[in-house]
């Protein structure tokens, strides 16, 4: 705990005394008797005006290795090799751009680590890490089930998996996606879309100044459509008014709860991208006779 303490130190306060290190056995019991202050030091650390002192420290003390053997696969993994950058070093410099937001630091923390086991290099010397958001997803779970620091915070510990796994989504942005896919993207990433593109921006690292702005005014213009999607849909709502009638009139289908589970099936079907929003009656009833076997008519 000691070890732990003068980490956070580093991290909080710059100071450069001699390193506090203990041993694998000495961690592990801390894990045992004090987990929830040892997430307290760990909180303490990544939420840091200087989060990459301290995880220097973490690493230096031993608690890497004994606590979090993920992220200390990282350290040195890339580092002049294979023509892909360092990720220990890259996961750091996330960190410390990430928004102040407990979530989204563990997940800047975390959101490489299927890296490790995902490299592959193709015939020509490219470097690939096909999946390893997926692979990191599972390695959170293994994780947190060696060293449960996240059991009190469900939510917590579910937004940090979450934004682990989805984490490269934002970046496949680019301005050819329709507005059904946009409306889809933001469906699909629920009440961590704004923890999700926080992470995007963060995990931008390029030395490059036009490739930075670049991936910036991706992310940013994405957010954008994002919200005037949400408040056009607000406004007007993507299905024509008198729909139900239109329904009910066409297939012959008497006022019922039948017919409001009709209109949300189509609703679903809009937000799903395979019909556009704002358009007539007549392409909705279409759409719902050709999929005929779907809506049961």
């Amino acid at each position: 705990m000691t070890a732990l303490e003068w980490a956070v130190t580093r991290a909080e306060r710059g100071e450069t005394s001699q390193v506090q290190e203990a041993g694998p056995e000495d961690f592990r019991a801390a894990a045992e008797r004090y987990l929830p202050e040892v997430r307290g030091y760990l909180d303490r650390i990544i939420m840091a005006r200087d989060a990459e002192e301290g995880l220097d420290a973490l690493l230096a003390s031993g608690a890497l290795t004994t606590m979090l053997p993920e992220v200390k696969a990282m350290v040195g993994f890339g580092d002049g090799e294979w023509r892909h950058k360092d990720v220990w070093k890259h996961t750091k410099q996330v960190v410390r751009q990430a928004v102040p937001r407990i979530e989204v630091r563990w997940a800047a923390l975390l959101h490489d680590i299927g890296k490790i086991k995902t490299r592959t290099i193709s015939p020509s010397g490219e470097v690939h890490f096909f999946g390893h958001a997926e692979v990191g997803a599972r390695m959170f779970d293994k994780l947190d089930r060696r060293l449960p620091i996240f059991a009190p915070e469900p939510a917590l510990k579910s937004a940090v998996r979450f934004l682990i796994l989805h984490h490269l989504r934002a970046s496949q942005y680019d301005a050819s996606w329709t507005d059904s896919a946009v409306r889809r993207f933001a469906r699909e990433m629920g009440d961590q879309l704004q923890g999700l593109l926080d992470l995007s921006r963060a995990d931008i690292t390029t030395k490059r100044p036009e490739k930075k702005r670049k991936g910036l005014r991706q992310i940013c213009e994405l957010g954008e459509r994002v919200e005037k999607l949400r408040e056009l849909d607000a406004q007007v709502p993507p299905l024509p008014s008198g729909i139900g009638d239109e329904i009910m009139r066409v297939f012959g289908i008497p006022p019922s709860r039948r017919v409001g589970e009709l209109k949300k099936a189509l609703e679903e079907a809009v937000e799903a991208g395979e019909v556009p929003p704002h358009e007539c009656a007549e392409v909705y009833l279409a759409f719902m006779r050709e999929n005929g076997g779907r809506f049961g008519i």
